[in-house]
C-alpha cells in the first residue's frame, strides 16, 4: 500500500470558511438581531460572504453600519450572545476535510488552527466538533495580542507546536489569512470553496496555491506518495 508523504512539517487552518462552514449558524445568529427589530431577514446566500470577518462583517452586511456606528457595540454583544447559545445546529466540516484530516493523522503529519474567533466561541466550538483534540494548537483573535492579518497568531501556533514555520502551510479563505500566513514565512493556501468576502477574488491574494475544494487540499499537502 502506498503511503502519503508530505514535504511540509505542518499544516495550518483558518476556522471558519476553511475547516467548517459555520456560516448557517452565524447567518441564523444575524437574523435573529433582525427579527428581534421586526426587520426582514437577510438571505442566507447574501450574508454567507460577510461570515468571513465575524461579527463585523455581518453587522454590516444586516444593518449597513461599520465598527465606529454608536450601536455597533450593542449589536455585536446581542449577536455574540445569540451565536453563543447555538454554536453547532447546522455548521458542519466542509465535505472532504474530515478525510483530509484523517489522512493527515494517518500520516502523523500534525496541522493546527489559527482563527480570529475569540477563544469564547473557538474552543467550544472545535471541542462539540471534535477537532481541538485532535489538534497540535488551537489559536484563537485573542490568544494573542494580535490577530490576523498581523503574523503572530501563526507564529505563536508554529512555536506551541514546536513547528519550523517555513516548512509549514497555512490555509485560509481571506486575503487576511494569505498576508499572515506570507508574513510568518509560511506557504499559503487561498480556500476559493470558502467565504472569500474581501473585494479581491482568490487569484489575486498572492497564494501559493488555490484550493477549489478540500480535495485540491489533499494534493498540494501530499503531493508525492511512496
Amino acid at each position: 500500500m502506498s503511503r502519503l508523504l508530505s514535504p511540509y512539517a505542518g499544516i495550518f487552518f483558518d476556522l471558519d470558511g476553511t475547516l467548517a462552514d459555520t456560516a448557517p449558524d452565524l447567518v441564523a445568529a444575524t437574523n435573529k438581531l433582525l427579527v428581534a427589530r421586526n426587520l426582514t431577514p437577510k438571505p442566507y446566500e447574501f450574508l454567507r460572504p460577510y461570515a468571513s470577518a465575524g461579527a463585523r462583517g455581518l453587522l454590516e452586511g444586516a444593518f449597513g453600519i461599520s465598527p465606529d456606528h454608536e450601536d455597533f457595540v450593542a449589536l455585536r454583544d446581542e449577536f455574540f450572545s445569540n451565536y453563543e447559545k447555538a454554536l453547532l445546529v447546522d455548521s458542519k466540516l466542509f465535505d472532504g476535510i474530515d478525510h483530509l484530516l484523517d489522512q493527515m493523522d494517518a500520516a502523523s503529519l500534525p496541522w493546527g488552527i489559527i482563527t480570529n474567533k475569540s477563544e469564547r466561541f473557538t474552543n467550544p466550538l472545535t471541542d462539540l466538533m471534535g477537532l481541538r483534540q485532535r489538534a497540535v494548537s488551537t489559536v484563537s483573535g485573542d490568544t494573542t495580542p494580535y490577530s490576523k492579518p498581523h503574523p503572530e497568531p501563526i507564529l505563536h501556533a508554529a512555536r506551541i507546536s514546536n513547528i519550523d514555520p517555513s516548512k509549514s502551510i497555512y490555509v485560509g479563505d481571506d486575503i487576511r489569512d494569505v498576508l499572515a500566513g506570507k508574513a510568518a514565512g509560511m506557504k499559503t493556501v487561498a480556500a476559493a470553496y470558502g467565504y472569500c468576502g474581501c473585494k479581491e477574488p482568490p487569484e489575486a491574494w498572492g497564494a501559493d496555491y488555490i484550493a477549489n475544494n478540500p480535495l485540491d487540499l489533499l494534493q498540494i499537502i501530499f503531493p508525492n506518495k511512496e
